[in-house]
C-alpha cells in the first residue's frame, strides 16, 4: 500500500526556477499574469482564481490526441471496444449516421460512450428481470437471453458468487457483444450527453462542468467539428504542471481538512469485501453511479485494494486472464489483472495498487500523487489505517472554483439533463 509520503513528486522547480517546458505550465503562467493584476485586497483568492479562470478560452487549453477519435452509431459493440483499446482511451464521442451532411454538431453528435459503460451495459441485460418489469419481448430482452442462456447463469444475487472465470469469455462470444451497435445504448449507464463548448468559452465554465455539474468530460468544437476534449484528468495535469507559481502555491499548500476534503464521512462509503464476487463490485458502481470503490479486509474498516470502472476493459480485453478462477472475487480480478499487466504492458495505473493519503496532507502533494499515478481517486485514512474518506478528481477541481450567482441562469435547473432515453 503506497502513500504519499513513501510517492511524492516534487515539482517546485518546473515552476519559476526553469521556463515553462510544457504546454499546461505554460497555460499556468498566464493564469499567473492575471493573478498579479487582480485587486487583491478587494477580492478572495477563491474570487480572484474566479476572475483568473474566466478571464481565459477555452482555445489556450492543450489539445487531445483522443479529440481525433471517434465511433459511428452504427458500429458494432465489439467495434467500439476494439477502437477504445487501440488508442489507450476510456470514451469517444458517438457520431450519428443518419444526421445530415451539413447537420450542425448538436445534430451530428448523439453522445458520448465509455468503455466502462458498454461492459456495464452488457452485464445489466444478463440481469434476472425485475417481478415488475413488462413479460414481453423486446429486441433487448431477446439479446440479453442470448447472453444468459451462452453463459449459463444470470446475475441475480443468489448465483453471483458462483460466477466463474469462464463467463467472461463468454460475453465477447455472445450475440449481443456482436450485433448490437452503438446507438442503440444511448442513454444507458455512463452514457453523457454531447454538452459541448465553444473555443471562445471561459475556463471558469469548463472548470464547473467538470465539478458541480458532474461532467467527465468536455468536447470543445469549432466550425462544427470537434477541436478537443477536456477531461478531469488534464485538468489535474495541468494543475500538477503550475507547481511553484504563486497562485497554485497559495491554493495548493493548504491541508486537505482546511479545504473541508474528504466530503463524505467514513460510513458513506461504498465498499465491497476482498471475497465478494467482482461482479457484485461492478453493480454497486452502476447501482450508486460512481466510478470506483474500495476493496475492503474482513473488518470492513482497511482498505486493500480499489477496483474502478476502468478496469472493467479487463473484461472484455483479457477475459481469458480468468479462465481458471472457479469464483472470480474482486481481489482476484485486481491480482490478476495485475498479473497481466507486468507480463504485456509494463505499467498501468491499476498496478499502482491502493493509494492513500491522511487529511493533513496538501493539496498539492495530492495532486501531484494522482498525476503521477494516473488515477482518478485516492483514500483517506487515519493513523491506523482505517477508511475516512474517498477524494475524487471532481473533488479537488470542486475545490478549485466556485459557481457565481446566476453564473449558467436556468439552463441546468440544479441537475445535468439526462437523455430522455435513459434506461439504466
Amino acid at each position: 500500500m503506497a502513500t504519499l509520503q513513501a510517492i511524492r513528486v516534487v515539482r517546485e522547480e518546473e515552476g519559476r526556477s526553469q521556463s515553462p517546458r510544457s504546454p499546461e505550465a505554460r497555460l499556468g503562467m498566464k493564469v499567473e499574469d492575471l493573478w498579479d493584476i487582480q485587486q487583491g485586497g478587494q477580492l478572495s483568492p477563491t474570487e480572484k482564481l474566479n476572475a483568473c479562470f474566466e478571464g481565459i478560452p477555452l482555445s489556450a487549453f492543450p489539445p487531445s490526441p483522443s479529440s481525433q477519435v471517434e465511433i459511428r452509431s452504427d458500429a458494432s459493440l465489439a467495434e467500439a471496444v476494439r477502437l477504445l483499446s487501440e488508442h489507450r482511451i476510456l470514451g469517444a464521442p458517438v457520431v450519428d449516421v443518419d444526421a445530415p451532411k451539413d447537420a450542425s454538431w448538436m445534430e451530428k453528435y448523439i453522445g458520448i460512450v465509455e468503455f466502462a459503460g458498454i461492459v456495464v451495459w452488457i452485464l445489466y441485460q444478463s440481469e434476472p428481470p425485475s417481478p415488475r418489469s413488462p413479460k414481453s419481448g423486446t429486441a433487448f430482452a431477446l439479446a440479453a437471453n442470448g447472453v444468459t442462456s451462452a453463459v449459463g447463469l444470470n446475475l441475480g444475487p443468489e448465483t453471483a458468487a458462483a460466477t466463474p472465470g469462464s463467463f467472461f469469455e463468454a460475453l465477447i462470444s455472445s450475440e449481443i457483444y456482436k450485433n448490437t451497435k452503438v446507438g442503440e445504448i444511448s442513454g444507458s449507464f455512463r452514457w453523457a450527453p454531447f454538452l459541448a463548448l465553444q473555443k471562445e468559452d471561459s475556463f471558469l465554465t469548463m472548470l464547473l462542468l467538470l465539478s458541480k455539474y458532474k461532467m467527465k468530460s468536455i468536447p470543445v468544437v469549432d466550425d462544427g467539428k470537434i477541436d478537443n476534449i477536456i477531461t478531469q484528468a488534464a485538468v489535474i495535469h495541468m494543475l500538477a504542471e503550475c507547481a511553484g507559481l504563486h497562485w497554485f502555491e497559495s491554493w495548493g499548500r493548504k491541508k486537505l481538512s482546511e479545504l473541508g476534503l474528504p466530503l463524505m464521512t467514513p460510513d458513506q462509503i461504498v465498499k465491497v469485501y476482498e471475497n465478494e464476487p467482482v461482479l457484485q463490485a461492478f453493480k454497486l458502481m452502476r447501482k450508486k453511479r460512481i466510478g470506483g470503490i474500495p476493496i475492503v479486509d474482513a473488518s470492513g474498516r482497511k482498505a486493500v485494494g480499489n477496483i474502478s470502472l476502468r478496469d472493467v476493459c479487463f473484461l472484455l480485453t483479457a477475459p481469458e486472464i480468468y479462465r481458471d478462477y472457479r469464483s472470480v472475487t474482486a481481489k482476484g480480478f485486481v491480482m490478476a489483472a495485475r498479473d497481466y499487466l507486468e507480463k504485456h504492458e509494463g505499467t498501468s495505473p491499476m498496478m499502482s495498487g491502493m493509494i492513500t493519503c491522511k487529511k493533513d496532507h496538501t493539496m498539492k502533494e495530492l495532486i501531484s500523487m494522482l498525476d503521477c499515478k494516473k488515477i482518478h481517486r485516492i483514500y483517506v485514512v487515519d493513523d491506523d489505517g482505517n477508511l475516512e474518506g474517498v477524494i475524487t478528481l471532481r473533488d479537488i477541481i470542486s475545490k478549485l472554483v466556485h459557481e457565481p450567482r446566476g453564473y449558467f441562469g436556468d439552463f441546468f435547473d440544479g441537475v445535468l439533463p439526462l437523455p430522455s432515453n435513459s434506461r439504466v
